[in-house]
């Protein structure tokens, strides 16, 4: 049998005779690589899978439920370096002008009124899927924290 090169690490192995399609070697780091790109390909293919992985998380998640502040707890670098990282991301996506999607500004504010709803790209004819509705403005809009 010819040797063949790892998938994982790269290095060449010799297929086990009882495994002729293997495409891992026998190290304990590549035997991992494989078992999480399985891992991953049946997540994203098998909804079963997901589903039951899905809930196995939640109930160990469940049994565990101070695990994380524990961690945050005796790792103290850790933490600092994520509140860090969270202040450069927030920074960024204020930077960016992500507002909440159902946010207006006053350059596109909706008026208070009467509005007449057609279905787009049909001409001005009379239709029978055409609605008549009030519009009220309920609040006021959004603005920058101290302007």
């Amino acid at each position: 049998m010819d040797d063949r090169r790892c998938a994982a690490c790269g290095r060449r192995f010799r297929p086990r005779p009882q495994n002729p399609d293997q495409h891992y070697c026998a190290a304990p780091a590549c035997q991992a690589e494989r078992r999480r790109r399985w891992q991953q390909a049946k997540r994203q293919h098998d909804p079963d899978y997901q589903d039951n992985q899905r809930r196995a998380q939640q109930a160990w998640a469940g049994r565990h439920a101070d695990y994380w502040r524990d961690y945050r707890r005796t790792h103290p670098d850790y933490t600092e370096r994520n509140r860090v990282q969270q202040r450069g991301r927030n920074r960024r996506r204020r930077a960016a002008g992500i507002a909440k999607m159902d946010a207006s500004t006053r350059e596109f504010a909706v008026q208070s009124g009467t509005y007449r709803l057609l279905p787009a790209g049909v001409p001005e004819i009379a239709k029978m899927d055409a609605w008549t509705v009030q519009i009220t403005v309920v609040s006021e809009g959004y603005r920058e924290p101290g302007g």
